[in-house]
């Protein structure tokens, strides 16, 4: 019962020995309880216990050192002065020790060696080693009878403490070695988790001070984040509230600031469906006083394995740029109409001058250098009408049935006299007749556009070669030249109304930038698409996919 009551205490001990601050009172109180406890179990055994014995002296001792735990203020105290309990606890163990009915209070030697282990470390396992076979095993050989079996306990119990001394200094080494981890680990946590912080304010600050709406988006759809700047945008296109979901429908309009924007239209909707675009253009909100153009970007978001995680999108307000455009081309086209007129006249006085016969040769010639510049002005101005349509909106095209190879070959035969003079092979493949739906007129535009471009733009001894086929449900038609290319760079702009690539610019070959505008518009008007293979120095392919139905 003793050495089960000890046990207990010790594993209770060893709980205040591994603390961060153990307590000297509360071990010595731990001490003086087990030496009560083993007294009254022995006492209740039948034993008998006298206070003159050296049993009563050892309770005296433990008293003693039980006083100085309580009275003595160990925190201002080096933490060593403290070892002066265990080794006063040893020397009452060793007291107890000689009185033959307490043999088992050897055991109790576990306590004061655990502690001075846990406050000396390994040297106080050699403290304990020493002090035991001092206080401990000494005493008892020179007061009862020697013998091999009392030189074993003398010598044991000292081994035993000093070995507890050792395996308490072992534990307490690796705790406080996980506890220092910890620690590191918790302050390099707490510094990491502020620098996040800190961080997190800073891009905060940053995202609210750039004046693009900006907006994340999860896996979901659902809004992760976005800045004061759309936060205005968003109070314009849904003043009664948003879900926090992307694709909700509200005042949302397409380019011309009337038609609402439909589900699949929406910039957010797509963004989720993993759509990456530059510059799609919309307007929000309902008053024309406050609405505003937006121009909106978006990329997609990807986890480490490549699955989608969402998306970040980017709002520009474009409304000053958009009233730009508008003024300028309600300007380009009011000058157009106004062209048209002196031009129409210039023209007309031309052709009766011309169908005269008694004009001299010299006056015919200079005549035809008139009609033939008044001839281009006409086709520019009609360009620049054009464009401004098309600015304002898709343009209708009136579809007729119509010969696409005979329109071809009459294109090619009128660019012949130009490809002739610059010494450029002009040739064309493609089938005697090919009728399909489209508005003649634009489609001629088109050829007349492609092929003047690649002459243009082709030096002397070049070739300019033309195909046409049909490729399934679509008609592809292309017009390769070796003239002099157009740089990677540019590709993006290349059908940008007024862009001219650097290439045009240094060579100065004449151009306002119109004619791929156009070329792009009406072949989108007739459900296609014109692609571009370009190498600067070797030329350039163009080539355009129409439907046969034209639609």
């Amino acid at each position: 019962m003793v050495d089960e009551t000890t046990s207990e205490t010790t594993r209770l001990s060893g709980g205040l020995l591994l603390a961060a601050e153990p307590d000297p009172r509360a071990l010595q109180a731990m001490f003086a309880l087990l030496i009560a406890v083993g007294i009254i179990l022995r006492t209740w055994g039948g034993e008998t216990f006298t206070t003159d014995s050296t049993a009563g002296l050892a309770v005296v001792v433990t008293l003693f050192a039980s006083g100085l735990a309580a009275l003595v203020p160990w925190e201002r105290l080096p933490h060593w002065a403290a070892g002066l309990l265990p080794l006063l606890d040893m020397a009452a163990i060793g007291l107890m020790g000689i009185d033959d009915v307490t043999a088992s209070s050897g055991a109790f030697i576990v306590l004061p060696a655990f502690w001075l282990g846990r406050l000396f470390g390994r040297t106080g396992a050699l403290v304990t080693l020493v002090a035991g076979l001092f206080l401990v095993g000494l005493p008892s050989l020179t007061e009862i009878t020697f013998s091999g079996a009392n030189v074993a306990h003398a010598t044991l119990v000292p081994l035993v403490g000093a070995w507890a001394a050792l395996a308490i200094a072992s534990n307490f080494e690796q705790v406080s070695v996980q506890r220092r981890a910890s620690q590191r680990h918790s302050d390099d946590l707490g510094e990491a988790m502020g620098l996040i912080e800190h961080q997190r304010r800073v891009s905060d600050a940053i995202l609210d001070s750039v004046d693009v709406g900006l907006v994340l988006l999860d896996s979901s759809g659902a809004y992760q984040s976005i800045n004061r700047r759309h936060h205005e945008f968003m109070q314009l296109a849904y003043p009664d509230g948003h879900e926090g979901l992307a694709g909700q429908l509200g005042k949302v309009y397409r380019l011309d600031a009337v038609s609402p924007l439909t589900l699949e239209e929406m910039p957010t909707y797509r963004a989720m469906h993993g759509q990456e675009f530059d510059d799609c253009r919309i307007w929000v909100g309902d008053d024309p006083r406050t609405r505003r153009a937006l121009s909106v970007s978006a990329r997609t978001v990807r986890h480490d394995d490549g699955n989608f995680a969402g998306a970040a999108l980017a709002y520009n307000d474009v409304t000053d740029f958009m009233s730009a455009l508008k003024v300028k081309d309600d300007f380009i086209s009011s000058v157009s109409h106004e062209l048209r007129t002196p031009l129409t006249s210039i023209r007309g006085y031309t052709d009766l001058m011309m169908d005269r016969t008694d004009l001299p040769a010299e006056a015919v010639r200079q005549l035809s250098v008139v009609v033939r510049n008044s001839d281009r002005l006409n086709r520019l101005v009609a360009d620049l009408l054009h464009s401004a349509q098309i600015a304002t909106g898709p343009v209708q095209m009136d579809r007729t049935r119509g010969d696409l190879a005979l329109m071809v070959r009459d294109a090619a035969e009128a660019i012949a006299p130009a490809a002739s003079a610059s010494d450029i092979d002009l040739t064309y493949e493609g089938p005697e007749r090919l009728v399909m739906m489209m508005d003649q007129v634009r489609m001629r535009q088109v050829v007349d556009n492609l092929l003047s471009n690649a002459v243009k733009y082709t030096p002397p001894n070049g070739t300019v070669a033309v195909h046409l086929l049909v490729d399934g449900s679509r008609i592809v038609l292309s017009i390769a030249d070796t003239g002099i290319g157009i740089d990677s760079a540019d590709r993006d702009r290349l059908f940008t109304r007024f862009f001219r690539s650097r290439q045009a610019d240094e060579q100065k070959i004449q151009g306002v930038g119109l004619g791929l505008s156009l070329t792009k518009s009406i072949v989108e008007s007739h459900g296609g698409r014109i692609e571009v293979d370009s190498e600067v120095g070797r030329g350039s392919t163009f080539r355009i996919r129409v439907p046969v139905d034209g639609s």
